[in-house]
């Protein structure tokens, strides 16, 4: 299992835009969840904050090794993701790894976080606790 959590900024001036995709999304859980298995996204949270007038936004997710990239996928909703990206997310600012210390679910939560089919991933990451 791979656990992220990474801090990007938003550029300035893109707030409303930002915003304006959390609500698309909000909108759209079906689309959104076409999109989950085949990057064996397991849990995906977004989170936001305002600080010194600056926002960012915050990815929490809890994945399987053997991923997709969301660069790969052919789905409209990645691909508007990619443009959301480009139009939002400060290139300036390089992102914010925070690094896992310890990953807390009970077994039957994680028993069910596998792909659906094919082999399960037993590859230890550094960094990332399974």
């Amino acid at each position: 299992m791979i656990i992220e959590l990474t801090q990007f900024r938003v550029r300035a001036g893109a707030e409303e835009r930002a915003a304006a995709w959390m609500d698309f999304l909000r909108a759209n859980p079906k689309a959104f969840r076409e999109t989950l298995e085949p990057e064996q996204m397991y849990v995906e949270t977004i989170l936001s904050e305002v600080r010194d007038g600056i926002t960012y936004l915050y990815w929490y997710s809890v994945q399987g090794g053997d991923r997709a990239s969301v660069q790969e996928s052919q789905h409209w909703l990645d691909k508007k993701h990619l443009e959301f990206w480009r139009d939002v997310i400060d290139p300036d600012f390089p992102p914010q790894e925070l690094t896992p210390q310890i990953h807390m679910t009970p077994e039957r939560v994680e028993a069910a976080m596998k792909p659906l089919d094919g082999p399960q991933d037993s590859t230890p990451h550094p960094g990332r606790d399974t």
